[in-house]
């Protein structure tokens, strides 16, 4: 579903927007996260919270409604250079087991802060992202005074 520069560009991203909701009152919060096939990944790591992991508004959202979206995009001045990618799913907690492993593994490979200013712990809890939407745009780069074209669908 995901063709490969889109891939690309969701690879290289350093931040997404994780949004959630209970069914009633929406919640977007800047994340770390990993795509691995299909499913994207994001742990509650060490950095200090506001609650413990299990009382996060994202958490408790997740077990309250598992529709979920991650959005990462691309801002710089020249507006013929940005894009954004929409990744809409059905989330999942994972407290253990070799699927919750190798998005640890991930994570910490794609951000070296996971290996040393803020290590993220092999226990963590991990939000898992079953993509099933997906809508990205990208600036138009040819022609003075297109800023953009629409995007697609998958």
């Amino acid at each position: 579903m995901i063709d490969a520069g889109v891939r690309r560009r969701i690879a290289r991203a350093r931040v997404g927007h994780l949004a959630t909701s209970d069914g009633l009152t929406p919640a977007v919060v800047p994340v770390c996260f990993v795509l691995l096939g299909e499913t994207l990944y994001h742990a509650i790591d060490g950095k200090p919270k506001s609650a413990r992991p299990g009382q996060l508004r994202r958490v408790k959202n997740v077990q309250a409604n598992p529709r979920a979206a991650l959005l990462v995009d691309h801002y710089v001045e020249d507006w013929r250079l940005l894009w954004y990618v929409l990744l809409r799913g059905r989330a999942r907690l994972l407290y253990r087991g070799p699927e919750q492993q190798r998005a640890i593994i991930a994570l910490r490979k794609k951000y070296p802060q996971y290996r040393t200013t803020v290590p993220l712990p092999a226990e963590a809890l991990v939000i898992a992202i079953d993509v099933r939407r997906l809508r990205h745009w990208r600036a138009s780069s040819p022609g003075p005074g297109r800023v953009g074209q629409p995007g697609r669908r998958a």
